[in-house]
């Protein structure tokens, strides 16, 4: 039943495709719909070289100690951290960590992603993302120049 109610609230709204994309050492993968934008990057400058930006577009996050982000799909997984950031005016909610693979995994292979903070979500639609979760992990495998 919630695919179904997922499947028609995301065929209301269009979204642009999954993309990834390199900006020198950075890989990128990025998404975006009329209420969201995610950038999942990987600078390998930084000492925590992955992160995930969630922006809410129009809507401020609220203030909450633990971030849940949940794929619902054929890989189902639920992955929480109280290690994140808001800026933006709580527009944009920001996690680093060393390694993604769960999210990578989750985005990958599954259906939609639910962004969860405290009582604020946000859906995004991963249909597609799969090819672009490869491209993503060929840029981070490639060595730098």
């Amino acid at each position: 039943m919630r695919y179904l109610i997922a499947s028609i609230l995301l065929s209301s709204t269009p979204a642009a495709a999954w993309e990834a994309t390199s900006d020198g050492p950075v890989c990128l993968l990025s998404h975006a719909t009329e209420d969201a934008e995610v950038v999942v990057s990987f600078d390998p400058r930084n000492a925590l070289p992955y992160a995930i930006d969630l922006a809410r577009i129009g809507t401020q996050w609220g203030a909450a100690p633990v971030f849940v982000m949940r794929f619902d799909g054929s890989g189902p997984l639920t992955i929480t951290t109280d290690r994140h950031r808001l800026s933006q005016g709580n527009e944009r909610l920001t996690v680093t960590d060393r390694g993604f693979d769960n999210v990578l995994n989750g985005i990958a292979f599954n259906q939609i992603a639910i962004a969860m903070l405290g009582d604020d979500t946000t859906i995004i639609p991963l249909f597609g993302a799969a090819p672009e979760v490869e491209k993503f992990r060929s840029c981070v495998a490639a060595p730098s120049a």
